[in-house]
């Protein structure tokens, strides 16, 4: 379903792969950014981009679990991160490797930005994924 593709004459990507491939007629998700909000609408982890980053990432899990999905069928993210300094980007990065996004490993894009949408927000995370034919039955 999921074909994870590493061009040889480039320098090997360390958790991602550079392209993901999908058959035709898999059905695809495009999903809006996943936040770090909790079920009230309060921004989680202020200050804190490690914390927010676990935090859309259980969010993003959860959306995809509602269109029958989950974080193994991603294909490509955007990453961004409210800060200029690579360390902070890094540690946001080793919160999507540690929660299974990097399975695949999917294609991403690690990107650090001036703001968010949200007072406070300092990680967001987008993505598209394949959503897998559900078995007769279930």
């Amino acid at each position: 379903m999921i074909r994870r593709v590493t061009a040889p004459g480039l320098f090997p990507p360390p958790t991602y792969s550079h392209a993901s491939v999908v058959e035709t007629g898999t059905k695809l998700a495009f999903l809006a950014g996943a936040v770090p909000l909790d079920a009230e609408g309060e921004v989680v982890g202020a200050g804190d981009p490690v914390r927010q980053a676990e935090q859309v990432v259980a969010n993003l899990r959860e959306q995809l679990l509602t269109i029958g999905s989950d974080l193994e069928h991603v294909l490509t993210t955007d990453v961004y991160v409210v800060s200029s300094e690579p360390s902070v980007l890094s540690t946001v990065w080793e919160v999507v490797e540690a929660s299974g996004l990097s399975r695949g490993p999917h294609s991403s894009t690690l990107l650090g930005v001036a703001c968010l949408g949200y007072t406070g927000q300092l990680v967001e995370i987008t993505a598209t994924a394949v959503v897998p034919e559900q078995e007769e039955g279930r």
